[in-house]
């Protein structure tokens, strides 16, 4: 369910360029990115850091789009976010910043708890990383080497099964992991 309300405004973004183009579409997803960030407030009390994230550059790439009316700039949108979220997964692993991997963080604090070693939550976390930044560049390649219909189809079916993929594979490989090493996953 979390992961259908993350990628909301993208449907919405979606169904509003089949419907019109990229420029209202842009507009449709700075109003849904802005409510999802208002919902999840008024749900928790708590801003997700990474609807904020993406919301603070929907409105800046977003903005950008429609001022200048180049849909470039939404597009470029996407890739920022995945190296914005490879590097704070990078960051995380610092000890200046904790030295404890942020997918261990985002994991441990939800309902179902992973009991992984050390060394397994770090190279989850460089799993992520990789993720993330192969993500933006083939965004990038989408947008450069086909269609702004294309793109669009990609931005919402392609991440949106990619990401999928991943997170089931990620699901497989711990599993795998936590029975070899011994350690209970919840």
């Amino acid at each position: 369910m979390q992961l259908l309300f993350d990628f909301l405004p993208v449907i919405a973004f979606f169904v509003a360029y089949k419907l019109a183009n990229i420029y209202v579409a842009t507009l449709v997803i700075i109003v849904a990115t802005v409510l999802q960030v208002s919902i999840h407030w008024l749900r928790t009390r708590r801003v997700n850091p990474m609807h904020l994230v993406s919301a603070g550059l929907v409105l800046v790439f977003g903005g950008l789009t429609l001022a200048i009316r180049d849909a470039a700039f939404i597009m470029w949108k996407p890739t920022v976010v995945n190296w914005l979220f490879a590097a704070a997964f990078l960051f995380s692993l610092l000890p200046r910043f904790g030295g404890r991997p942020l997918v261990q963080r985002l994991m441990t604090t939800s309902e179902a708890e992973f009991n992984l070693s050390p060394e397994l939550w770090r190279r989850l976390n460089w799993m992520w990383i990789a993720f993330f930044v192969v993500m933006g560049a083939v965004n990038i390649a989408v947008f450069h080497y086909f269609d702004e219909e294309t793109w669009v189809n990609f931005k919402l079916f392609g991440m949106l099964g990619l990401t999928l993929a991943f997170v089931v594979i990620q699901g497989f490989w711990i599993a795998a992991q936590a029975r070899h090493d011994g350690s209970p996953v919840s």
